[in-house]
């Protein structure tokens, strides 16, 4: 299991692992993932991994990540007197300020 957090969303999602690898993962959820959308997840003994959707199948869809993990570290079991973080993932997003606008890229309303 992991927690999954897309960039336009702010709460995080529940999904379940189904393949591991250093450079992505398929993810099982019901969630609206789409193609391109940039995501954060937290694996075990990972951390926080960020990368973009990079397919969608019904329930199922695959995430590029954008820099290698150690696949071999998540697989191991947790440590005595360590515990799984749950749904404590923040994304590193929500800290940003947005990105500069030009003015004749604004729309009148």
């Amino acid at each position: 299991m992991a927690d999954i957090r897309f960039e336009q969303d702010s709460e995080a999602h529940r999904v379940r692992v189904r393949n591991l690898s250093d450079g992505g993962m398929m993810a099982e959820g019901n969630l609206r993932a789409k193609r391109g959308h940039r995501v954060e997840l937290e694996l075990r003994n990972i951390g926080i991994v960020v990368g973009s959707v990079a397919w969608v199948q019904d329930n199922r869809f695959g995430i590029a990540f954008d820099n290698e993990i150690d696949s071999q570290k998540a697989r191991r079991p947790l440590r005595a007197g360590e515990a799984d973080s749950g749904t404590a993932l923040k994304p590193s997003w929500a800290h940003r300020a947005p990105p500069p606008v030009e003015p004749s890229k604004l729309r009148k309303l």
